[in-house]
């Protein structure tokens, strides 16, 4: 399956960045093989790495649009039936929704860092009927640090791209984490700063 995935990939590549997008617009087509192996295409000098960045990340966001939607609109009931044919399985769902559920709507965003959750969280998102500009602004920003690890990790094993996944996971969580408190002390700044301009009238 994986080597047919690489195939799919690399003819995509004559499309160049637009190939990219589309290629992460199949949400069975994994992240992980995709982008470290266009890091490798920067590596040999085929493309330039910031609009490898932002056409993964732009078909990072797609992607998962038509999870949200099948979650939104399919439900439960037909994914569990029917999920067997996009690779999906009720275990995966099942995790994916438990997930959602400890955390909330935050999860369009942390979801992604986390592995073995990333893909199907979107699901649970569509279940909950969430704003899908608000999942589509969390899932870019998400998607943003994450492209732009893979494909660095995949320029610079160059080629032996293909050890990036295991790699990558490792910085995952960690960004995640500084990334959501820097969040969260952003809008604290900004509440502040309301406050302060409140009393001061």
């Amino acid at each position: 399956m994986e080597e047919w995935i690489i195939s799919f990939v690399e003819f995509l590549k004559q499309f160049g960045y637009l190939g990219i997008m589309i290629a992460l617009t199949f949400e069975f087509v994994p992240a992980e093989i995709v982008l470290p192996l266009a890091g490798y295409w920067v590596f040999e000098g085929d493309m330039s790495y910031w609009l490898v960045v932002l056409a993964g990340t732009i078909g990072g966001t797609f992607g998962p649009l038509t999870l949200y939607a099948l979650g939104r609109y399919g439900g439960r009931p037909f994914l569990v039936k029917y999920g067997k044919y996009m690779f999906i399985k009720e275990a995966q769902i099942n995790k994916a929704d438990a997930f959602f559920m400890k955390y909330g709507a935050i999860v369009a965003f942390t979801g992604r860092f986390v592995p073995g959750v990333r893909t199907l969280i979107s699901i649970p998102c569509g279940m909950a009927k969430m704003n899908v500009w608000v999942f589509s602004i969390y899932t870019f920003i998400a998607m943003f640090p994450i492209t732009a690890l893979y494909v660095y990790l995949g320029v610079q094993l160059g080629p032996r791209w293909k050890d990036v996944g295991g790699l990558a996971d490792q910085y995952l969580l960690p960004t995640a984490i500084i990334l959501v408190v820097l969040i969260v002390l952003y809008v604290m700044w900004n509440k502040r700063a309301v406050i302060f301009k409140r009393t001061t009238k």
